[in-house]
C-alpha cells in the first residue's frame, strides 16, 4: 500500500539537502555516543569508520550549517554553546598570558 505525506508533514521534515549520509551518521552518532573518551573514540572509528580527529573536525564544521541545525536543532545548539564556552576560555586565558620578557 502507497502512502503519501501530506503538505504540512512533509514540511515538518527536516530539510537534509545540505547534509551527506556521513553528516547525517555524525550527527545522530553524537546524539548517542558514549561519553567515556576511550569508548567513544573506539566507537567512532568502528561505526563511522573516521579518525576521532576527523569526526570532531566534520562536527565542528556541521555546528555552523543551517541544515544540521534544522536536522538535530538541540543537539547542535548545544554543542554550539559549549563550543562558544570553550573559545571564552581560551580567549580569557590568552589575555592573562604575559609576553616572556
Amino acid at each position: 500500500m502507497f502512502y503519501s505525506l501530506s503538505m504540512s508533514a512533509q514540511s515538518d521534515l527536516p530539510d537534509l539537502s545540505g547534509l551527506s549520509e556521513q553528516d547525517v551518521a555524525i550527527l545522530d552518532f553524537e546524539a548517542r555516543a558514549p561519553r567515556a573518551v576511550g569508548r567513544k573514540e573506539e566507537a567512532i572509528r568502528a561505526q563511522l569508520d573516521l579518525t576521532p580527529v576527523r569526526y570532531h573536525q566534520r562536527l565542528n564544521a556541521l555546528l555552523d550549517l543551517p541544515a544540521a541545525q534544522q536536522y538535530a536543532p538541540v543537539l547542535v545548539g548545544r554543542l554550539r554553546r559549549v563550543r562558544g564556552q570553550r573559545e571564552e576560555i581560551r580567549r580569557a586565558a590568552q589575555q592573562n598570558e604575559t609576553p616572556g620578557v
